[in-house]
Formats: structure tokens, sequence, C-alpha cells
């Protein structure tokens, strides 16, 4: 059934570098299935401060953030969530008659799937990547008690960086450390990518780890999580990261909050037909 768009239909947006679909669908998905009066849709801009003049002026209630605006949007702002502020970094915007909050659920839903799988603060743990997913992943692993661990990247600058700001060590590679704990924040394993068919971690490293989490969202079933789960690893994949953060956002805009299985209907129709990030 055609969605029948009238002049009380509240209107959620997303800003991306290279808008997908994935937020699109999800969140389209779900107000249909909860027959709620709002609609979805992506957007790119080459004037950022326009564009969340136009979300506060035309009384856009909601905007998902992606690269490369989560950083340059935070000055545009009324108030910043602890969420963001942790990582200096932005995902999502409410609009509340104007007065703008931010929020980054990426960083909310990596704090609470370690809470759910009981990941002990523990375990060692190793961080492949130094970009802005990578920056939530160790953000989320400090606040959440974790106290031994590495981020592992070539890029010493900002591998460096980023293990100094929240109080790890910083590994070009992991030189045969064992941690307990995996987590791939990089590109690596996504599909159509350079690096689709590639482990971001050794065989050895994956078999003596007890649990692993990949973010690469597209596939679900990536090269390190088919692994993991071959060696029965406890595996967290980039999909229940993405459905989790899609749904924290979903709750921000509308105050609903679907079922586990609505929830998870979404996700799978939103993953269903599309590559690359959301």
């Amino acid at each position: 059934m055609p969605v029948k768009i009238t002049k009380d239909t509240v209107l959620c947006v997303s800003l991306a570098g290279t808008p997908s679909n994935i937020g699109t669908r999800f969140h389209n998905y779900l107000y249909e299935e909860l027959g709620l009066d709002y609609v979805y849709k992506a957007f790119t801009t080459t004037d950022l401060e326009g564009a969340i003049r136009g979300i506060r002026a035309l009384g856009i209630r909601g905007c998902g953030v992606s690269m490369p605006f989560k950083e340059a949007c935070m000055e545009y702002v009324d108030r910043i969530d602890e969420s963001a502020d942790a990582i200096e970094s932005v995902n999502t915007i409410v609009n509340t008659d104007g007065f703008l909050s931010a929020y980054n659920t990426d960083y909310t839903a990596l704090r609470s799937l370690l809470a759910e799988r009981a990941i002990s603060a523990a375990d060692t743990f190793a961080v492949r990547g130094s970009g802005g997913m990578a920056k939530a992943v160790v953000a989320a692993l400090r606040d959440s008690g974790f106290g031994g661990g590495s981020v592992i990247a070539r890029n010493q600058q900002t591998g460096h960086a980023l293990a100094a700001e929240y109080g790890y060590d910083w590994r070009p590679a992991l030189h045969g450390s064992q941690p307990r704990l995996l987590i791939n924040a990089t590109p690596i394993g996504m599909a159509d990518g350079p690096a689709a068919a590639e482990l971001p971690f050794p065989t050895q490293a994956v078999e003596a780890a007890d649990t692993v989490l990949d973010v690469v969202a597209v596939p679900v079933l990536t090269p390190l999580v088919r692994l993991a789960r071959s060696l029965n690893k406890t595996v967290i994949t980039g999909a229940e990261v993405i459905s989790l953060q899609a749904l924290e956002q979903f709750a921000l805009y509308t105050g609903a909050r679907p079922t586990d299985e609505q929830a998870r209907r979404a996700s799978a129709f939103s993953l269903a037909q599309n590559h690359g990030a959301r």
C-alpha cells in the first residue's frame, strides 16, 4: 500500500557523504509496522550548516548522521548527550521544538551488547582499526570497565592517538598476542570492498579468543564471523550492532520501542538488498 503523506506526517532524515537505503528501509518498515505517521528520507549535502538549520527551521524531527559529518555537525546543535560527548562524534540528532540534541547510538549499542552478552571486563581485548567506529568501540570498552587492551592499526599516528586518548596500548599488529576479545572495526570483510575475502586477525588469534565482534554489517556472515562461529566462539555481528543503534535512533525519534522480533524483521529487510554503509 502506498505511503500516505499529509501535512501532519513527521519527517526524519539522514545526512551522509554517500547515502544508502539501509536506514531508510529500517525506519520506514517500522513506521508502517507500528502505524506511525512518519517518513524517513536519506540525503547528502555540501552545506552542512544550512542542512542543520533546515532541520531546525522545518521542524524535521530527527536526523541520522554518517561520515563525513559526524564531528563537524557538533557545533550546530544545542546539546551534546554523554553518548556523543564520550567519543566527540554524533550519529543522531533529535529536534524538540527547535532545540537540537545530539547522540551517538553506535556507542550506546556497543555498550548494551557488551553488557547483554556478559563479556567480562577482565578480558584482554584487541580492536583492529583507528577510525570513527573504532573510536566508538574503544570508548564503549573503557566506559564498560575494560582495563587491558590494544588498538591494532597500521597507521601509527591515528592508532597511537586513539589508544592514548582512552588509556590503552597501540600496536601495528598483534605480534602473536592472544586477547580473549577480538573486535574488527575496519571495512575488512565488507561486501564488494577490496578486502571482502580477508580476515582482520590471524586464524590463530581467533582460535585463542573467547569472543569475536565484527562491526561489518554487510554481509552478516563475514569471513571473521564464519570462522568464529565454526570455532564455537561467542559472536556479535555487525548486523546486531547496526540494528540496535538504529532501534535506539527509532526510539529517540518516535518515543515508541518495537519488539525484538519487529526490530529483527526490520533489520533483515534493511540489509537484504543493500551493500555499503548506512
